[in-house]
């Protein structure tokens, strides 16, 4: 994907906090959500953020700052699902993205200024929904990393399967329990089989897990019996954003004898409201390779734009916010940080991998890159990692509190950002869930 002068790390805005140091939403990044005023009837709609504001996009659509290609794209982003928009492909996107990089930068006409200025509402002041109509969700698991440290947990002395060198596995997840950040969700129901015991129990979850990971949304989808070759995989992917794939690990793993995750993942998977799109995360773009030593990808799954510049470098932290750091009012706890870049396979991979057989994604689907854990212990995605299937507590700072699990009252916050020198940095905002009590009696 190459660079052009929205990637600047020079450009400027006119408006000042899109130019404050550690901004998540500089001029550079212009990623899409769906909002509205909190507490309001206003209807749904989509916009863009650009530093503490967001930029009302079916308004600016109503206008005549924009013509051609771009007026098209914003009046695709006027709905309350951003999925028309998607539709439309790269060529919309990125006139779009360009003509509003020209009304937003410093030295746009003072015309222009003034009349996006009026369009403009304050991120604190609003809601968000899920950004698009979700078809489908598949959740992939694609971290050599996390497969090692759960596999140690279930199976000690064959800890990695043996195709996960060789594919990029997933589940076939439940879309309609995917939330937006900042919605609460109560422990679940199900069976687990506890240690030692002949016979499974019903009850809520004992071992409530999160597990950090990034998403994507499809764009153009593909006819059903025709796969999306590596070369265009990219083509078919608009934006990423952070991911929390909530996980009932007792009943998880009593469960996935012979198949696949059920009860144990399907409660709720919690999404952060801005999508940070393949145009804005570019000058992160990383090479990809497996070890040599290792087991190299099949042809279909292999390419030289894929290895010179498949990876993404986004740095990756998950945060614990408890019932009493909020009592207290302390700063929550860091669990653990980490980059994407650490994924043992690639987006592309995995969207050429999910089509292969003929399956026909759809524009709006959301797929999940599994958790994302880096080499050593402490850029572990998940607290059954921390806790080695919670053998060892984890001591909690600021609160003098332990945790092997997730315990009720507890907020999960996933923060994601891109930086480097001489590059602009691009931020994701956060993605936060609150673990409620289990409902008194499911009988």
């Amino acid at each position: 994907m190459n660079l052009d002068h929205t990637h600047d790390p020079l450009a400027r805005s006119w408006l000042a906090s899109a130019n404050a140091p550690g901004a998540d939403f500089p001029l550079q990044n212009l990623p899409y959500a769906v909002f509205r005023r909190a507490g309001s009837t206003e209807p749904w709609r989509g916009g863009v953020a650009l530093g503490d504001q967001v930029v009302d996009l079916a308004a600016l659509a109503a206008g005549t700052l924009l013509e051609g290609v771009a007026a098209q794209g914003a009046r695709a982003c006027a709905g309350d699902a951003l999925n028309d928009f998607l539709a439309l492909g790269r060529p919309a996107w990125r006139a779009l993205r360009h003509a509003l990089f020209a009304l937003l930068r410093q030295d746009a006409p003072a015309t222009a200024q003034a009349a996006v200025r009026a369009l403009l509402v304050p991120l604190a002041d609003v809601e968000y929904r899920v950004p698009t109509r979700i078809g489908d969700y598949t959740d992939f698991y694609t971290s050599i990393h996390h497969a090692r440290n759960v596999g140690r947990v279930i199976r000690p002395d064959n800890p990695l399967t043996p195709n996960f060198q060789w594919l990029p596995i997933a589940y076939h997840g439940r879309a309609s329990s995917v939330v937006v950040s900042g919605t609460p969700f109560r422990r679940p129901w199900g069976q687990a089989l506890p240690p030692g015991a002949p016979t499974p129990s019903f009850g809520p979850c004992k071992r409530l897990d999160y597990e950090l990971e990034m998403g994507f949304y499809v764009g153009p989808g593909n006819a059903q019996g025709e796969p999306v070759p590596l070369t265009q995989a990219e083509d078919h992917i608009f934006g990423m954003c952070l991911l929390n794939d909530w996980s009932a690990r007792d009943h998880q793993f009593w469960e996935m004898n012979p198949l696949g995750p059920f009860l144990g993942k399907n409660f709720c998977t919690s999404i952060s409201p801005w999508i940070v799109t393949m145009e804005a995360l570019a000058p992160y773009r990383v090479p990809f390779a497996h070890p040599a030593d290792e087991p190299q990808p099949l042809s279909y799954l292999d390419g030289a734009a894929n290895r010179a510049e498949g990876g993404i470098d986004v740095r990756l932290e998950v945060l614990l916010n408890t019932a009493q750091h909020r009592a207290r009012g302390a700063a929550p706890h860091r669990l653990s940080a980490t980059s994407f870049r650490h994924q043992y396979w690639t987006v592309a991979q995995m969207l050429t991998q999910h089509t292969v057989g003929g399956c026909n994604l759809q524009t709006g689907d959301l797929l999940g890159t599994g958790t994302i854990s880096g080499p050593t212990p402490e850029e572990a995605g998940a607290i059954v990692e921390l806790s080695a299937g919670g053998r060892q507590p984890i001591a909690i700072s600021g609160s003098g509190e332990t945790r092997t699990f997730l315990e009720d009252g507890d907020t999960v916050v996933l923060r994601g950002w891109c930086e480097a020198p001489g590059r602009a940095r691009i931020g994701f905002g956060e993605c936060r869930g609150e673990v409620l009590p289990a409902l008194a009696s499911v009988t």
